[in-house]
């Protein structure tokens, strides 16, 4: 299991379109992803539970991966951050 704190990056915090985009790409892999806020963890492979952490701008997360492509996928999602969701 890997467990990293990550800030939302998206001006508009984590809506339909990052959510999507994050779902898509923690689908790729088999491991479990979950992210968590607040006391309050969610299923990052289903864009409805995580939209439901409303998440803001700026606000911490901890991404959760667990399973046999854990680094990839804990990799490929930090990217996503990084990146800002590609809305810049």
């Amino acid at each position: 299991m890997i467990k990293k704190t990550l800030t939302v990056t998206p001006k508009l915090g984590m809506h339909a379109r990052p959510a999507g985009i994050f779902v898509r790409e923690a689908c790729r892999f088999k491991s479990e992803v979950f992210l968590s806020k607040d006391g309050t963890e969610v299923n990052g492979k289903s864009v409805m539970q995580l939209m439901l952490l409303a998440a803001e701008y700026g606000s911490k997360i901890v991404l959760r991966v667990s399973g046999p492509d854990e680094a990839d996928a804990m990799s490929a999602l930090e990217k996503l951050f990084a990146r800002k969701f590609d809305e810049e």
